[in-house]
C-alpha cells in the first residue's frame, strides 16, 4: 500500500503525474534509439556498454509504460476529483526494474574504465550484491510508508547503508581508473561520478516524501523526482560513458572513432559539448 493511493487528486495534480510518467518513457524510447545507433562509434570491446544502456532503457521504458497504466486506472473522475478505483498504485514496479538497471548500469562502468580480469569480477560481485540489497531492503520498507512503523524506517536505514557503500565504490572506482584514460576522458569520467552523486540522491529524497509532504501535492513531487531521477541516473549517465568510451577509441586509435572525431565541429556550442 503506497501512500500515492490515500488522496483524491484535482485536475492539475493528477495530470502533473501522468504527463511526467509519460515523458519518461518516452525517454527512454529515444535513449533505446541514440544508444543503437551510436554503438559503432567506439572500439568493440566498449560496444557492450551501449549494448546494456539499451537494455536498460527497454527496461526502464516498459516500468514506466506500466506505471503510466496503472495511475491511469487506479483513479477515476468523479466529477469534481481523480478519486481511488478498486486498482491500487504501486512503486513496487519502481523497484522490480531497479533490480534489473542498477548492476547493468554499474557492470557498464567497468567495461568503459577498461577494467578486466580479476578486479572486473570482484567489482562486478560487489555492484550486484551491494546495488540489489540496496534495493530489496527498501523495497521491503516501502510496504510501510502508509502508517510509517518502524520497519520503514529500519529498512530505509538498512537501504542507506547499501547506497553509502555503492556510492564509496563507484568513487574508488572512477577515480582509481583516472590515471589509465586519456586526458580528454578524465573529465567525462568526474562528471559521471557527479551525475551518479546527484541523481542518486534524488531516491532516498523520494522514498522519503511520504514523512516530508504527507499530501497530494507530496505525491505530485514524489513521482517527479523519481522520474527525473531515472532519466539523469539512466539516460544522462548512458550517454557520459558513450562520451568516454568514444575518447578512449580516439587515443587507442579505433578508426571509426578517429574519423568521427576528425569529421566534429570544432567551434561553438558543439565543441562545448564536446
Amino acid at each position: 500500500m503506497n501512500f500515492e493511493n490515500l488522496f483524491s487528486y484535482n485536475v492539475t495534480q493528477y495530470t502533473l503525474v501522468s504527463h511526467v510518467l509519460t515523458l519518461g518513457f518516452g525517454v527512454m524510447a529515444a535513449g533505446l534509439v541514440y544508444f543503437l545507433a551510436t554503438r559503432g562509434s567506439a572500439a568493440p570491446r566498449y560496444q557492450l556498454a551501449s549494448v546494456l544502456s539499451a537494455v536498460v532503457m527497454v527496461s526502464a521504458f516498459f516500468e514506466l509504460w506500466v506505471l503510466s497504466e496503472r495511475w491511469r486506472q487506479a483513479f477515476t473522475w468523479n466529477g469534481t476529483a481523480y478519486v481511488q478505483s478498486d486498482v491500487l498504485f504501486s512503486n513496487g514496479y519502481r523497484y522490480m526494474n531497479w533490480s534489473i538497471d542498477v548492476p547493468v548500469l554499474l557492470i557498464q562502468l567497468l567495461i568503459v574504465l577498461g577494467i578486466t580480469g580479476r578486479a572486473f569480477h570482484r567489482n562486478w560481485a560487489m555492484f550486484v550484491v551491494g546495488g540489489l540489497g540496496m534495493i530489496y531492503t527498501g523495497y521491503a520498507g516501502q510496504f510501510h510508508e502508509v502508517d510509517r512503523s518502524a520497519p520503514y524506517w529500519v529498512w530505509g536505514l538498512v537501504s542507506t547503508a547499501f547506497f553509502v557503500f555503492l556510492l564509496l565504490l563507484v568513487a574508488r572506482v572512477i577515480f582509481g581508473s583516472l590515471a589509465r584514460l586519456p586526458e580528454s576522458a578524465r573529465g567525462p569520467a568526474r562528471a559521471v561520478w557527479w551525475l551518479v552523486l546527484v541523481s542518486w540522491l534524488l531516491y532516498p529524497g523520494a522514498y522519503l516524501m511520504p514523512a516530508m509532504w504527507d499530501s497530494a501535492d507530496g505525491v505530485v513531487a514524489r513521482q517527479i523526482t523519481y522520474t527525473v531521477a531515472d532519466i539523469t541516473s539512466k539516460v544522462i549517465y548512458g550517454v557520459l560513458l558513450g562520451v568516454i568510451a568514444r575518447k578512449v577509441s580516439v587515443a587507442e586509435g579505433y578508426a571509426p572513432a578517429v574519423e568521427d572525431d576528425v569529421a566534429r565541429p570544432r567551434g561553438g556550442i558543439t565543441a562545448a559539448a564536446r
